[in-house]
């Protein structure tokens, strides 16, 4: 895959020399200066959110949504740590947030919680497929970049986000159940 990229970009360089050299020269600085601003937008919108994560963390507000969301975590991943709880209840938070870049720390610990024998387990799968399909009730992320590039009602996919963001988790869920069951089912006979 990664040749096919590259001879991709190369032709579409060659192209582009060949075809219009000033316009490549004026497209790489106008592309940098948006990526430069466009971070500089990000930057801000997960500092606010990460030290909100944090304060969560410090405060020891993620052990009351662990519990709250117990009941939760249990049916999808059984049995596990409290630490794993933990992690996984915050993991779950920021993703419902709309915050899910700002979820991939709490994530990857949850993974390393969840992973017993350095071998992937159904309780991982599901934690990516949560992670992948990430039910979101409000899509801060989203909303921010649709309003600092001037869109006139950024809020307007609020409803569609959670629509399609909970049909996509429930299908992940239940997948990974079904997965899970044929797998324990195969292995027991």
């Amino acid at each position: 895959m990664n040749i096919i990229f590259f001879f991709i970009t190369v032709l579409s360089t060659v192209f582009l020399i060949c075809s219009n050299p000033e316009g490549l020269v004026v497209s790489i600085g106008n592309s940098a200066t948006s990526t430069i601003n466009f971070c500089i937008r990000m930057l801000g919108i997960y500092a606010i959110w990460l030290g909100f994560l944090k304060i969560v963390e410090k405060t020891g507000l993620n052990d009351k949504l662990s519990k709250l969301l117990s009941p939760v975590i249990k049916f999808l991943f059984g049995d596990i740590s409290d630490e794993s709880k933990g992690y996984i209840s915050v993991n779950m938070a920021s993703n419902i947030l709309g915050l899910s870049n700002a979820a991939t720390p709490t994530g990857i610990k949850s993974i390393e919680s969840l992973n017993i024998d350095n071998t992937v387990n159904d309780r991982m799968v599901m934690l990516m497929v949560l992670n992948a399909t990430s039910l979101q009730l409000i899509p801060t992320t989203v909303i921010s970049l649709r309003q600092s590039l001037g869109s006139v009602n950024p809020s307007d996919i609020l409803l569609p986000t959670i629509i399609t963001t909970l049909v996509s988790t429930i299908v992940g869920i239940l997948l990974c159940k079904i997965f899970a069951k044929r797998k324990k089912r195969e292995f027991d006979t």
